[in-house]
Formats: C-alpha cells, structure tokens, sequence
C-alpha cells in the first residue's frame, strides 16, 4: 500500500464526519420540534403578546392628538417587538441557563459535534418562533386594529434588515445572559425581570412621549428601544414620527446600534458563555 492510500484511509473517517453547518441544521430541527412538544411553553409564547396586545388596545383606543394613528395602533409594533425579544433574548437567557445546570452543555461539549452547531441550532429555533410570533401579530393587528401593510418594497427592506438585525442582536444577548443565573431555578427571575424593566422603558407599553427623558436615554442603551422605533416606522404613516423623541425614525441610527449590538453582543458572548456551571469548575 502506498503512503498516499494509507493517508486516504486515515482521512477518511474524519472526510465522513458532518461539518457544523449540517449538524446545526439538524440540531435546529430537533430544538423545533422540542420546542412544540412541550404545549404549555408555545401557547405561553405565542399568547402571551397577543393578549397583552389585545388587553392595552382595548383600554386605549382613542385617537394619539396630531400622529394621524390611534393608541392601539401604537401598541401593535411595540408588541411585535417585544415579541421578536422574548422570543430570543427571554427564551435563549432562560433555555440555555437551565440546560447547563442539568449538564447537557457538559455531555454536549464531550461529543464530537462542533461547539458552533450548538448555537446553529438555537439561531434556527429563534429564527422559526421570532418569524411565526411576528406573523401572528400582524396579522391580529391588521385585522383587528387597522394597522396597513407597507405598500413599497423599500420599507418591506427596512422591515428585514430591522428584523435581522434586532433578533440577531437580542439573541446574542440572550447568549450572553444565560450565564448570570446560578441555577436553573433562578433563570426565569433573573432573565424575565431587566427583560420587564426595558419593555416599559422603550416604548412598548407606555407612549414615549409620557416617559422621562432620562428613562429613554437608558432605554437607548438597549436594542428593544430601536427595534420599538424601527418596527414603527415600518407599520405607521410618517406623521406618526413627531411621537418619537427625536421627532423622525432615525433607520440610519437604528441600524448602527443595532448592528453594534451585534457585534458587542458576540463579544459578551464569547467573553462570558461557559460549558459548566459555577459549581462544576
């Protein structure tokens, strides 16, 4: 046998092997489909901002003075992204936080599966609920609230990068935050509270005109704050902007703090993400 063949050989095992890319994708099927069967969870996440949608339109239904739009129709892209957050900064800061207490990011780590598929997966698993969760929204507030759909192919652009962008940068911060709790049992606490305090200070469930100045300039700090803008800028007419604190939509300014979160994000992550809890070393 030759020194070529015997390499071949050697290689081959290895050339069989799934790269992270193929694992990650069936590593997002399988988070999914866990995902729906567990009920209670997706009737909770899908539900939960409809019905606050439902409950704040239905007690502000009143015209806001010189924005041509109604107060429920406010709430309907601060809802979406609320939504688009929960379903990727709440749902990874709490998920992962539980499965590195039960050691399943040990037994993880100790397979031969790639570590970049791990987060494939749960990238493909926020992108599918953060889509269906959006859909369901606008659709709620196009029929039942009066919201219309863009009718220029520009601001369907800016729904897409402002959608990418937001959940790219609210999961990474999920990443990033799941390794606060000390236990599975503190991850909702710990996660669901700031996530609480940052929706009623960016504007989703009090107008931003009724907010101290000095509670946005916090909330700007945060990507729900520009992703609350952004989505409204989409979904309302343009006089709706004189609302906004800087009285205009700022896509430029979105894009920039939304895309540094981005990046800010992915360094917290690999700064603080850890395989094994505090206990375990």
């Amino acid at each position: 046998m030759t020194t070529t063949e015997t390499r071949a050989r050697a290689q081959a095992p290895a050339d069989r092997l799934p790269g992270a890319w193929a694992v990650g994708l069936q590593r997002g099927a399988l988070e999914i489909r866990q995902f729906f069967r567990q009920r209670d969870q997706v009737v909770f996440t899908f539900a939960f901002p409809v019905v606050f949608l439902f409950l704040f339109a239905s007690i502000f239904q009143d015209d806001v003075r010189g924005s041509g739009v109604t107060a429920s129709q406010l709430y309907v892209p601060a809802m979406m992204a609320s939504g688009i957050m929960s379903t990727s900064f709440q749902s990874l800061g709490i998920s992962i936080a539980v499965e590195r207490d039960e050691k399943v990011l040990r037994r993880l780590r100790g397979t031969p599966m790639p570590p970049a598929a791990y987060f494939l997966g749960k990238i493909w698993l926020v992108l599918f609920t953060g889509i269906l969760e959006t859909a369901i929204l606008l659709l709620v507030g196009t029929t039942l609230y009066g919201v219309d759909l863009p009718s220029d192919a520009g601001r369907w652009f800016d729904f897409a990068w402002i959608f990418v962008l937001g959940l790219t940068g609210c999961a990474l911060l999920g990443i990033a935050v799941s390794s606060l709790p000390r236990s599975a049992r503190s991850a909702s606490s710990v996660v669901v509270l700031p996530f609480l305090v940052v929706q009623f200070i960016s504007g989703v469930y009090i107008s931003i005109g009724t907010i101290p100045d000095w509670m946005l300039n916090i909330g700007a700090l945060f990507p729900l704050k520009w992703l609350c803008q952004g989505l409204r800028g989409v979904f309302l007419p343009d006089s709706a902007q004189v609302l906004e604190q800087a009285g205009s939509w700022e896509f430029g300014r979105i894009a920039l703090v939304l895309a540094a979160w981005c990046v800010g994000g992915l360094a917290l992550c690999l700064l603080t993400f850890r395989w094994k809890t505090r206990r375990d070393g």
